[in-house]
């Protein structure tokens, strides 16, 4: 197989090329001669590439930059994904999206099942799922949650540096999500399409956290490998405590039955945080 990527310089682009199958290439243009926006140039990539799957880990995700800049996220989050999965249905690729626990309301006790009822509560949620109708009922749609890796602007990275320069951090602890590393994501995918799997799944990593609870671990992972030289109070705060542009579900754990069908049961959050940790203490 071979396999074009859209968005190759994120940090899901990234780990999907640091982890390609054996016997399995990828074709990882950067964003300027690969502009999911420009519909003439996604023809042209795609015709020329002789790619036989087409990977979207391009997306705008500035949940809260998206409820003033609703024209942008939806030209990326929609119209650029319809033409990605026009040109891969006109050469025969198969066609892989990535999407969020965002398209969810969060008022479920138990994890979404890939056919719950969508219900987004904000742009960017509402932008994401209209992306997975853009997509096509043919494509393979694997929606996710809290992705972060070593390399690129996350959670992790935001919690180091605030712990390395605040005297205490405080996080909201009544969202209930899953973090999700990079790189077991980029894996799931690539078996995934291997396996010729379509329609729409659920993958994130085993568990389940509040973004305080991801914090602490955070903490305590980076002073047990020597990334933090001291540790700082993280204060629990509600959601109400920290007022955003953007509502976000009080709860989205992904139901992951089907894709773990196929890849077998994903490792927990935490042990994929150790990893992402190390490497990151590795590379520096």
């Amino acid at each position: 197989m071979k396999f074009l990527i859209a968005g190759a310089g994120g940090q899901l682009g990234r780990s999907l090329q640091a982890c390609v199958p054996a016997g399995s290439s990828v074709i990882a243009p950067p964003e300027a001669a690969f502009d999911i926006t420009d519909a003439a140039m996604v023809a042209a990539v795609v015709a020329a590439s002789g790619a036989t799957h087409l990977v979207n880990a391009a997306a705008y995700t500035a949940v809260d930059k998206a409820e003033g800049d609703e024209a942008t996220a939806r030209r990326i989050n929609v119209d650029a994904v319809a033409m990605l999965a026009a040109a891969a249905r006109a050469h025969g690729l198969g066609f892989i999206h990535v999407s969020t626990d965002f398209v969810f309301d969060g008022t479920a006790s138990s994890p979404y099942a890939p056919d719950a009822r969508p219900s987004p509560l904000g742009v960017y949620g509402q932008t994401k799922l209209d992306g997975e109708i853009a997509a096509g009922p043919d494509a393979l749609i694997v929606r996710t949650a809290w992705v972060y890796a070593a390399a690129g602007a996350n959670f992790v990275h935001t919690m180091l540096r605030l712990m390395r320069e605040r005297d205490e951090v405080r996080v909201v602890a009544d969202q209930i999500g899953t973090p999700t590393h990079a790189l077991g994501l980029a894996r799931t995918l690539w078996a995934l399409a291997g396996a010729g799997v379509t329609g729409t799944h659920h993958w994130t990593d085993a568990g389940a956290a509040s973004w305080y609870d991801f914090a602490v671990a955070i903490q305590e992972e980076a002073l047990a490998l020597g990334l933090l030289g001291r540790a700082v109070p993280v204060i629990p705060i509600r959601t109400s405590d920290y007022p955003t542009p953007a509502r976000r579900p009080a709860y989205s754990v992904l139901d992951k039955t089907s894709s773990w069908a196929v890849t077998g049961p994903a490792r927990h959050w935490r042990s994929e945080l150790r990893d992402c940790l190390q490497a990151l203490k590795d590379a520096a």
